[in-house]
């Protein structure tokens, strides 16, 4: 049996993945910032979900991972990606995922809000619970956070005043576009400010 065979003979499960191909991004950011939230993982492109050998082109799968990895995922997600090729000449894409130091990596759903994401057993599960650090020890600082830009200062003060704001909120109160409004809200959850709330049909955000 070879390594690949013996790996797919494991079948899915908290470090394991099998795709036949990657068709939308921001399902494959979900499964990318739950392994690097958690413990790790490998994704195999070119799997059913029955563990047959299916293949793939691997240039193809890789544009769209990397794709996912660097506009879906924020932070976004390092990769790693090796070719595999079965006894019948099939290429499967093994792509690594590792644990991050800088976790909570939150993925873009396709109304462009950033969700959390945590690997259970084969599963991609959604959290609002933070329960993952947002950066190193080492990289946490006593300093007060200092506001980026303008729309940062106006949100964080808004916040003083209301006790929560939405994402289409912001977008009004600062005249910005919704992808630079997640942005924002993304950066301001990344570095502890700000909590994400998504338990409701509209999530919101509160001072920490």
């Amino acid at each position: 049996m070879s390594d690949l065979e013996e790996l797919i003979a494991h079948g899915e499960g908290d470090r394991l993945e099998f795709k036949k191909t990657i068709n939308h991004l921001d399902k494959i950011a979900r499964t990318l910032t739950a392994f690097a939230n958690t413990k790790g993982g490998v994704i195999l492109v070119g799997v059913l979900d029955n563990g047959k050998i299916c293949g793939i082109d691997p240039e193809e799968e890789k544009h769209s991972l990397q794709k996912a990895a660097q506009f879906y995922c924020a932070p976004p997600v390092r990769l790693f990606f090796k070719e595999v090729e079965d006894a019948d000449g099939l290429t499967v894409l093994k792509t690594i995922v590792p644990e991050s130091q800088y976790k909570p990596h939150l993925a873009k759903s396709k109304d462009n809000d950033w969700r959390n994401y945590v690997r259970i057993k084969d599963e991609s599960v959604q959290t609002n619970k933070q329960l993952l650090r947002t950066a190193p020890a080492e990289e946490v600082t006593q300093q007060p956070y200092k506001p980026e830009n303008y729309q940062e200062s106006m949100l964080l003060l808004q916040l003083q005043q209301q006790p929560r704001i939405t994402l289409k909120q912001f977008m009004s109160l600062a005249h910005i576009s919704q992808e630079r409004a997640s942005r924002i809200l993304v950066n301001l959850v990344l570095h502890n400010i700000i909590r994400v709330h998504d338990q409701e049909k509209e999530p919101y955000y509160t001072l920490k």
